[in-house]
């Protein structure tokens, strides 16, 4: 595993060197874009079994010195936003701490844990405008029931440095922007852009499916779609988005009080 990760470490780097062809983003403007484009905001603490909360506030740490690597990048016609290009590598020496680090369906401690958050905050906004998600990873494992979820299923984005990143790429004539930032409670952000969006965009789950295995465990599937409405709300277009596979790592079906 450590050679496999050193490989693809390695040729990452040499992507980012070597590959002319992709265009990233580096470019950061103070004032804002007229125009929100989507937004979303998640909650930074939640109350989760056997999780101890200090891993919650180092959390926090590591959101905001990412946020500030972020926030008010710009993404020019043909540009593209990749996630560790930008935040680079967590380390003790920049201030990153540990936090929860999920790992083959457990969870540890790792520095920068949490980061997770905010990829999956940028990547569910991104889905409703019209930039296009080049490279998304899903998380193998389904590790927590679906208490309060309020997306569906499968419908963010995690990153692992630097091999596993997300990268979203700026196909459309206009400049867009990020905004990230941690607030009280919340982790929140927007894409802004600099003319009014056309379309309303409406993500939901399809042909979601909890199927026992041969080994005795359980699977998850779902496929992700994406519903395009013009501004008189007619739906001129309904998209497959991506799958999701996932082993389970609690019983479907809980008791009263189970989460």
């Amino acid at each position: 595993m450590y050679l496999g990760k050193l490989y693809f470490t390695l040729r990452r780097y040499l992507k980012w060197i070597c590959n002319r062809s992709i265009k990233y983003a580096f470019r950061f403007k103070a004032e804002e874009l007229p125009y929100r484009a989507a937004s979303h905001k998640t909650p930074l603490y939640r109350q989760l079994r056997n999780v101890d909360m200090w891993l919650q506030e180092n959390k926090v740490t590591n959101l905001k010195i990412a946020c500030e690597k972020l926030n008010k990048i710009t993404l020019r016609p043909g540009e593209t936003f990749s996630f560790w290009r930008l935040v680079g590598k967590p380390t003790k020496a920049k201030g990153f701490l540990e936090g929860m680090v999920l790992t083959n369906g457990s969870f540890t401690a790792g520095i920068g844990g949490g980061l997770c958050q905010l990829s999956n905050l940028i990547y569910w906004m991104a889905l409703h405008t019209p930039l296009t998600v080049t490279e998304r990873w899903r998380h193998t494992h389904d590790v927590f029931p679906d208490s309060n979820r309020t997306q569906p299923f499968g419908s963010g984005a995690t990153v692992v440095y630097n091999y596993i990143d997300l990268q979203i790429k700026n196909d459309t004539p206009y400049e867009y922007q990020l905004n990230v930032f941690v607030g009280d409670k919340d982790l929140e952000g927007e894409w802004r852009c600099a003319q009014p969006s056309h379309f309303k965009y409406e993500i939901y789950e399809n042909n979601h499916l909890i199927k026992q295995e041969w080994w005795g465990g359980y699977m998850r599937h779902n496929e992700i779609r994406r519903s395009v409405f013009d501004q008189n709300g007619n739906k001129v277009s309904d998209d497959f988005i991506t799958e999701n596979h996932a082993i389970m790592m609690y019983e479907p079906l809980l008791g009263d009080g189970e989460i």
